[in-house]
């Protein structure tokens, strides 16, 4: 049995909720047949394999939330790396062999990151589309996937007055919800990442409309 690793993120560009990274260690011929990238799944099939995923696979879970996603003090491809980096210490990893997602321009760059932050002793290797192209890192995608779309419905359950859409700027009832809320409390739900344009952008829409009462 040959255990590898394989890590992804899901939730890098949503302007609502946390980003998720999972780390996914097991024998690759051991997972479920029919994983891809997570993207492609319908979400009953990605609950399903996310299920079965952890009955073989050792998995870890990172969450990086909104307050250090707006931290002047960082970035988004900084924040990925602490998170692959994050999600591998929360398993066993220690002299295997594995691949993650790139989740920079420079592949190569953003997996020595992530080695960098990795107290194991590992071989990492970073690779564009590496959830399409590997099992082990379609399983993580899943994984992380499954868990950001279940704190998508956690947000939803806190504002059950609205409907907050996926989170995504281009999802139209998101933006719909951020114009919304704004316009009834006259701030941002802590749920936004109050960093994104999208969020400027409502603020200002807000800002005019007032404006344009006096």
């Amino acid at each position: 049995m040959t255990r590898r690793f394989g890590v992804d993120e899901a939730g890098k560009g949503p302007v609502l909720g946390s980003m998720f990274a999972a780390a996914v260690v097991c024998d690759p011929e051991e997972l479920p047949d029919g994983i891809a990238d997570s993207k492609t799944l319908a979400p009953a099939r990605r609950e399903a394999l996310d299920e079965r995923i952890r009955a073989v696979a050792d998995v870890g879970v990172a969450e990086v939330g909104v307050e250090r996603i707006d931290d002047p003090a960082t970035d988004m491809n900084t924040l990925t790396v602490a998170a692959h980096a994050d999600a591998l210490e929360r398993v066993a990893t220690d002299g295997l062999a594995g691949v993650v997602d790139g989740g920079d321009v420079d592949a190569a760059r953003f997996g020595r990151r992530v080695a960098e932050r990795v107290d194991a002793g590992i071989d990492l290797v970073a690779e564009h589309g590496a959830d399409g192209a590997h099992a082990i890192v379609g399983a993580a995608s899943i994984v992380a996937k499954v868990a950001r779309d279940r704190h998508v419905e956690g947000i939803a359950e806190v504002h059950a007055g609205y409907d907050v859409g996926s989170g995504y700027p281009s999802d139209p009832a998101t933006r719909e919800f951020l114009r919304a809320y704004v316009a009834e409390t006259g701030g941002l739900p802590d749920c936004a990442r109050e960093s994104w344009a999208t969020c400027d952008d409502v603020l200002a829409a807000a800002e005019q409309s007032a404006l344009g009462e006096f």
